[in-house]
């Protein structure tokens, strides 16, 4: 992932916080076998602020990949918007020689995919995966040989994936002029579509922690 330096996270705590906020699903990205593509598996994730979470089906074809080089990469994208051309002209230039560019934040995990059969330990990741994504219960208790869980334990394999190196992006137009991206955030918040207002709160968030860009 290219970062530009104006499109980099501020800190741990900018990207750490993006995906605490519910940003918790994404592509888990393998190298293929020898002649074969890369294996892409979208999912779920559980953080504990320091390893990923991932639980997929036994007969998933991600698993030989993964035997086969365990070095992956898990990348998450959110918070996208499309800015048309005429929003981005520049001041004093004719609308129509704006050029038009996406808005996104996105996370990328480099990590080391430690693959999880033993039944105690999917049960485990099962019963963190329950807190995360459903801290109100309600649900039957994961156990071991207990229905409903224990019984569906051998037709899932889990992998914890241990992060060693996190690169953040948030691409927002914060080396464009203050005005421009205030006017961008406004007219986001104005078209309403898809993502467009939380990608308008970022590029707020952002401008007013950056303010005018200026090049270290």
């Amino acid at each position: 992932m290219f970062i530009q330096p104006w499109d980099a996270g501020l800190d741990e705590a900018e990207w750490q916080t993006w995906v605490a906020e519910g940003h918790d699903f994404g592509q888990l990205c393998v190298n293929g076998l020898p002649g074969q593509a890369p294996v892409v598996v979208p999912t779920h994730f559980a953080y504990d602020g320091g390893d990923l979470l991932v639980h997929l089906a036994r007969p998933n074809p991600v698993w030989k990949a993964i035997e086969h080089d365990p070095d992956v990469t898990f990348t998450v994208i959110g918070d996208y918007a499309y800015v048309p051309s005429t929003w981005r002209a520049a001041p004093g230039a004719e609308v129509a020689d704006g050029v038009p560019t996406s808005y996104y934040a996105a996370v990328q995990f480099t990590c080391r995919a430690v693959v999880l059969d033993d039944p105690e330990e999917k049960a485990e990741l099962l019963r963190r995966q329950l807190a995360h994504f459903q801290p109100e219960g309600g649900h039957a208790p994961v156990v071991v040989g207990q229905a409903p869980y224990g019984r569906m334990l051998s037709g899932i394999r889990g992998l914890r994936l241990e992060v060693a190196e996190v690169r953040a992006k948030f691409k927002y137009d914060d080396h464009k002029p203050v005005e421009l991206r205030a006017e961008v955030a406004d007219r986001l918040t104005g078209r309403a579509q898809g993502l467009d207002e939380p990608t308008a709160r970022h590029q707020r968030r952002r401008l007013d922690r950056i303010g005018a860009w200026k090049p270290a």
